[in-house]
């Protein structure tokens, strides 16, 4: 999933500023494993409140730490960060020259490693459980289901042969997704039990690597939930669970579910916003999330919300700078602060927002298969309320199939005044920027 940016274009007048806090007497040390998309905001966070970044990078492949985010970073470490002896063995070496303050992840993939090497080198993080519950889809419904919490009635496949038990226990429609993936890939609606094995058979043939870790064949088989879906952020601090946003999610046409856009925030009657937060924080509270920015996806249905899934980690696709926008909240401070022991509230207090409303409108282009033109870039960029606009992929370049988020071209975030306003914005990005 490595995407050449071509175009960054941002108002300077939007860019987050430092808010007055006391720094620690002695700089204290960061180490972010593999920090990618949302992840590399972490860096710059981490130097906003006077700490040293180190950061463990296998520097190959889809790993690799763009230059332009590497003035940012104080100690570059090469180690394999899929292999968890030479992780452990390089933090090991790092802590003991010069003491380490905290660890955090630089995306979903290594959550858990982040867990186990601040638990090795006794610094604050996750429980290696909940690290471990929140990167395997199946084990998250268990313990939930356990708790008596709302989840979709699932079963875990792990062969052909384990297809028709769980097309008994599920029914149709269903969703098959990997029990580990992210980024809705090789995830899809199903119909009947001809479909499932040819979507598991798709998923199985390991086609898809992600970060070089490759799926194991394990896969969900889940009710398709019926009903509007939404994305809630927020943190905890200390046993306290604060939601942040709740979030309104636009997807693309099923079978597939691919994100086109984000809202922060979504308008809901009271009754059902608090439904949302309670039942968010009650699943938060269940897994045993103990610090830091957390990102649920869920669906509202006929029986309330239910949980698709679950991150201990900032979300992507902007929703963070989104968040920052519109609430003051800047949750990659929160992360940071929240993993080397500091109160978050106090070092990064919540800034002025710069509107009611912000948004995420990513470009697609379906029908097409080798970019040749882009145009109205500039001048959408130029519109007052335009924030950022990027683009992914340029000239010659394969479209891929719109399947997951490798389909995106680029993005655009756009702030506004109502939900009305919003959605004229979004009309207006989406017809301004062109593709052939």
């Amino acid at each position: 999933m490595s995407f050449r940016q071509l175009t960054v274009l941002m108002r300077d007048q939007h860019k987050e500023t430092p808010m007055p806090h006391t720094p620690p007497a002695a700089p204290q040390r960061l180490l972010v494993i593999e920090p990618m998309s949302s992840g590399l905001t972490l860096l710059g966070a981490a130097r906003d409140l006077g700490l040293e970044t180190v950061v463990f990078s296998h520097d190959a492949a889809d790993r690799v730490v763009p230059a332009a985010a590497r003035g940012e970073i104080d100690t570059f470490v090469v180690v394999d960060t899929n292999d968890p002896d030479a992780l452990a063995e390089a933090a090991a070496g790092v802590h003991a020259r010069t003491p380490l303050d905290g660890v955090v992840s630089g995306s979903e993939f290594y959550v858990d490693a982040a867990a186990r090497l601040a638990h090795l080198l006794g610094l604050p993080g996750q429980p290696v459980e909940t690290a471990e519950a929140v990167r395997d889809k199946t084990l998250m419904r268990a313990v939930l289901a356990k708790a008596g919490l709302r989840v979709p009635r699932y079963a875990e496949v792990a062969g052909v042969d384990d297809l028709d038990a769980a097309a008994r226990a599920v029914g149709f429609p269903c969703v098959l997704k990997p029990a580990a993936g992210s980024g809705s890939i090789q995830v899809s609606r199903v119909e009947d039990r001809a479909g499932l094995e040819s979507a598991y058979r798709v998923l199985a043939d390991h086609a898809d690597f992600v970060f070089d870790q490759p799926e194991d064949g394990r896969a969900l088989v889940e009710q398709y939930l019926v009903g509007p879906e939404f994305s809630v952020e927020g943190y905890v601090d200390r046993g306290r669970v604060t939601i942040v946003s709740v979030t309104r999610k636009l997807l693309g046409a099923e079978p597939y579910f691919v994100e086109l856009g984000h809202v922060v925030r979504a308008d809901l009657a009271p009754e059902v916003r608090e439904a949302i937060e309670e039942y968010t924080s009650a699943v938060v509270t269940c897994l045993g999330i103990a610090l830091g920015p957390f990102h649920a996806e869920l669906r509202l249905t006929d029986e309330g919300p239910v949980l698709i899934e679950v991150g201990a980690r900032l979300a992507g696709d902007r929703i963070a700078e989104l968040i920052h926008l519109a609430t003051g909240v800047s949750l990659r401070h929160v992360m940071v602060a929240s993993h080397v022991g500091l109160d978050p509230e106090a070092v990064w207090p919540r800034a002025r927002p710069v509107a009611p409303y912000a948004a995420v409108h990513f470009f697609t282009a379906p029908g097409l298969t080798t970019l040749g033109r882009i145009d109205g870039v500039d001048a959408l960029a130029r519109h007052p309320r335009v924030t950022e606009v990027r683009m992914y992929l340029g000239p010659g370049d394969p479209v891929p199939e719109a399947r997951d988020l490798r389909c995106r071209l680029g993005h655009v975030i756009f702030t506004a005044d109502s939900a009305e306003h919003e959605a004229e914005l979004r009309a207006l990005a989406a017809s301004a920027v062109r593709f052939s």
